[in-house]
Order: structure tokens, then sequence, then C-alpha cells
């Protein structure tokens, strides 16, 4: 597509001209067919984390449904931190490149959509909920679907799962005392159990959301982290949090001097029995890795009574997208009661929907109801309460204030 735009833009006549520059308008996804005609033969680059086989063969059976459906062509573009996506929109947008960018959806939320979101990087707003699926998302129940790390999405960015932090373990492998029940509770844990917990180092996301529950835990006036972070007052606030962490670091898993990279790193310690306790932002992961043959079937998943954190993760689609008609089909298709129901099943990925049940007609309700979610995720009431995701501006600032206490060379 890129080349041949190029082609019309150095001028072929008038009359081509014209119909590059009608084609250059935004799709409107009130005209749902105009989008499914304009996306046809339309390659669609989707840049999502690839760390995760099975994420990565969800991606793929996607693409094949949208090749075969609509003749959208997805491409994975497999990344490791999500900002290396936006870092390549905002230089798009530097260089004045506002047309044919080289990214079409990306998975994402939190601090980067805040970031996309003010920087003026995002495809126009209410596009999301125009989309004809739209109709089934829970938004009745799940708050996190309009808010984004307390930023409201304005129709910018759309859900395709949701999150909640779980703990888990290897109940073949029990040690010292009962199960931690808070970060606080872990912390002591982890003296009678030296070397058996680790964390991902930030900025990865897992082991930043880590730091997230945990500082939601010991602040003293959790409604601090609903407002941007204060400078002046951070280190007073966030004080008990690096204190807490003073003491953790010595007992981990080669001492607090080196840390998994990342979520599969830190799975794989646990299943070769380095670690005792490791977490994930999915309630079904510990099911879905046993499932797989990745985690034995001995794994158990646990969560703290008082609460952690919970999220929705979503797709967005940058304002300079070359296919953004492809980029929607591919997000209406992510969130249709098929996707959703594949993408819940811990055989498949185990990543829990953000429909609402009930809005679904039978069939598709069958779907859900006929999934076995696995022996070791908990039920609805058995993951305890939901806390929300600070402001993203507390998560930059706690990941400087990290690297200069913990991170290479100290």
């Amino acid at each position: 597509m890129n080349h041949i735009r190029k082609i019309l833009a150095a001028g072929l006549g008038a009359g081509l001209a014209a119909i590059t520059a009608a084609s250059a308008a935004d799709p409107n996804p009130k005209d749902w067919n105009a989008v499914k005609q304009e996306a046809r033969g339309q390659a669609v680059f989707f840049n999502a984390w690839g760390g995760s086989q099975n994420i990565n063969e969800y991606i793929a059976w996607a693409g094949s449904q949208l090749k075969t459906r609509y003749g959208v062509t997805v491409n994975h573009v497999k990344l490791d931190d999500t900002a290396n996506a936006v870092s390549t929109v905002v230089a798009e947008k530097t260089a004045g490149k506002d047309t044919d960018g080289r990214i079409d959806l990306i998975w994402i939320n939190g601090e980067n959509f805040a970031s996309m979101k003010r920087q003026g990087l995002l495809f126009s707003p209410g596009w999301a909920d125009q989309m004809p699926n739209w109709r089934y998302i829970d938004v009745e129940n799940k708050p996190t679907i309009t808010v984004d790390f307390t930023i409201p999405t304005d129709g910018m960015e759309s859900p395709w799962g949701g999150a909640k932090l779980v703990f888990f373990h290897d109940s073949a492998r029990e040690k010292t005392g009962e199960l931690p029940d808070s970060f606080r509770q872990l912390v002591k844990w982890t003296a009678n159990n030296k070397g058996r917990f680790s964390y991902p180092a930030p900025p990865d996301f897992i082991g930043s959301s880590f730091l997230k529950q945990a500082l939601s835990e010991v602040i003293e006036d959790p409604t601090l982290l609903q407002k941007p972070v204060n400078a002046q007052t951070f280190l007073e606030t966030t004080g008990p949090l690096f204190e807490q962490l003073d003491q953790l670091h010595p007992n981990m898993w080669r001492s607090g001097r080196a840390f998994p990279k990342n979520y599969p790193a830190m799975a794989q310690l646990l299943g070769d029995g380095e670690l005792d306790i490791i977490f994930a932002f999915n309630p079904a992961e510990a099911s879905s890795a046993i499932a797989q043959n990745r985690l034995p079937d001995t794994v158990r998943s646990f969560t703290f009574s008082g609460g952690t954190l919970g999220n929705t993760h979503f797709v967005a689609i940058p304002y300079n997208a070359t296919s953004k008609a492809g980029a929607l089909v591919l997000a209406n298709f992510l969130i249709s009661p098929e996707a959703q129901a594949r993408k819940q099943d811990p055989q498949i990925w185990g990543d829990p929907t953000v429909l609402n049940i009930n809005k679904i007609d039978k069939e598709d309700r069958a779907r859900f109801e006929a999934l076995d979610l696995g022996i070791a995720t908990l039920k609805p009431d058995e993951l305890g309460p939901m806390l929300p995701e600070p402001h993203p501006s507390w998560m930059t600032e706690i990941e400087k204030e990290w690297t200069r206490r913990y991170g290479a060379g100290n």
C-alpha cells in the first residue's frame, strides 16, 4: 500500500490524485460496510508484546481469521516493550509523517496510552464504541474499560482483555510457614524462605506492576495515587515502599543482585524449582501454563485478601496509521464472542473476557459455559477486591527511583 500511495502522490493526473485524496480519508466506523470494503486487501501491522508463545499463536489465529473472512493481512510485530512502539509514532510525528505510519494497531494500556493521548498520537475519539461488537462490552460492571489508569479512554482504545494480579506457587514444594496474604507478609515470608522469590526489574510491565501493588498497600493515603504524582513529596510518600524493598531484596533470588528479565523468565524459575512464589496479571495464567505443560500440575493460585491491582488491556490505532480500516476490522474481531471465548480458554491463552455474557446470544454464551478454566484458576469470589491502578505519572517516578537505588551498577 505504501508504494502505491507514493506513486499516486508523485502525480499521475488530477483524476488519480482525487481518488488518492478520497482513499486517504479516515474510515467511519458508523458505516461498517464501507470500513470492511476499504479494509479488504490491506495489511495491518499489529505491534504487540511477543514474549509468550501461546499469545503469539492466538494472534496468529486471529490473523488467519481476518485473512479468510475479510481479506486483511495481519503482521504481528513482536515487541518486548510497548514504549518502543510509542517512540516510533513520536518520531514519525516529529518528522511530519502524518500519513503512511509504520504501525496500524498497538496492544496498549496505562502510561503508554496516557502518553499517546497527551501527545495527540491516537486515532480520533469515539471509534471504539462505534464498532459493531462494542454492544457486547461489559461497561456496566468493569469501570476499567472506560478509565485506563485514571485516564478516560474516550473511545480512543478498544478493550480486548481483563487483568487482575494473582500470585501462584507450587503446592508440592511448601516451605516455612503459611502463604503471605499481603506485600508486608511477603517480605516477612522471604526472610524464612531465602532466595525463593523475585520479580522482573522495571520497566518490565509485570515487574512495575508488582511495585505498584506494593505501593498501593503501604502508602499512607491511597487516594493520592489517583492523582498526578507530586514531585516535591514523592520521596516522603513512597518511603514505606522503599523501606520494605530494602528488607526484601537481600532475601530474594540471587540476593536481589539480579532479577528475571520478564514474566516468562520468572515462570521458568518456578518450573525449574528455583522460585516458590511468582505472580501474573491473569487469573487463569497458572491453569494455562499447566495445560500447555509449562508448569507442573501442582501449581495453585492465591491472592491477597486486601485486594490486588486490576485493569483492562486495549488496542489503539495511531493517528497516522496506514491501514486504519483494517485495524478497525481487527479490533472489532478481537471483541467478538468467538474470539473472546477462545482467548479465555486456558488451553489457548486464559485471558479473561471484557464481554458481558448476558448480552450475547445463547449459542455464543454456550462457548463460555463450556470452558474448563482449569484446576489452578480461582473463582470470581476468591479473587478478592480489585485495587485501582495509580495515575501513570507514579510509575514513571517509581521506575526512576528504583533504578537509582537498585539498578545496574548498584
